[in-house]
């Protein structure tokens, strides 16, 4: 992740510096690790691929990259057009992201209808983000993450999770799973997504979320839908 944001950047003389979401170390565990007692960076920030994107394209089009995170500015109107355009319905409120980014709200109606209409458009920049994200779901989330694993065990499987408890799972054929957590949880992420690829007979592995008491399994979480 962070070589490919390095290169997305570099390969189009746009510094590093110039990015604008908030430091952090990497999010993944073993990542965390490696990266040991060196501070936090923008570059490591687990939304550093999307700020490099929005850099990339307000470069495309000639707009100011130095305040590319106003919430007036073309290419945050133009983000927000698209998911209305997608989700059928107004944006209800924005706020501000934990990177920085503006942050557009809609139900989850809508969130679904959005990403089905995605997955089926015929438009090639859709056809294009989704054959990105299906090639290489690596990058969608993370190594070992659940996202990750289900894209890669599921043929055609589009999925992309989000901060506090959202997951969004979508079918070639426009079939969607849109989900909330409500307190933000994602022990029963996977317990639902396997519920419902049951009873639609999708064939995905074994992502069952076991309950221990002490070294004994003594229970599983389930879906009651």
């Amino acid at each position: 992740h962070l070589d490919l944001v390095t290169k997305m950047l570099e390969k189009r003389d746009i510094p590093i510096s110039v990015l604008k979401n908030a430091v952090d170390k990497p999010l993944g565990e073993k990542e965390k690790i490696a990266w040991g007692e060196k501070g936090p960076s923008q570059l490591a920030q687990n939304c550093s691929g999307k700020h490099a994107a929005m850099l990339i394209t307000c470069q495309q089009n000639g707009w100011d990259m130095a305040t590319y995170l106003d919430v007036i500015h073309p290419l945050q109107i133009a983000i927000k057009n698209e998911i209305e355009l997608l989700a059928g319905e107004n944006v209800s409120a924005s706020t501000l992201d934990g990177c920085g980014a503006p942050l557009f709200a809609i139900s989850l109606i809508g969130l679904a209808k959005s990403i089905s209409n995605l997955v089926k458009s015929n438009e090639a920049v859709h056809k294009q983000i989704v054959t990105a994200c299906t090639t290489y779901p690596e990058l969608v989330a993370g190594q070992g993450r659940l996202t990750t694993r289900m894209m890669k065990a599921v043929p055609g499987l589009f999925m992309k999770e989000g901060a506090e408890g959202i997951e969004v799972c979508a079918l070639s054929d426009g079939r969607v799973i849109a989900i909330k957590i409500i307190d933000g949880s994602w022990r029963p992420v996977a317990p639902i997504i396997m519920e419902i690829f049951k009873r639609w007979g999708v064939v995905m592995p074994d992502e069952s979320v076991k309950i221990y008491g002490g070294t004994s399994v003594i229970g599983e979480v389930i879906a009651n839908i």
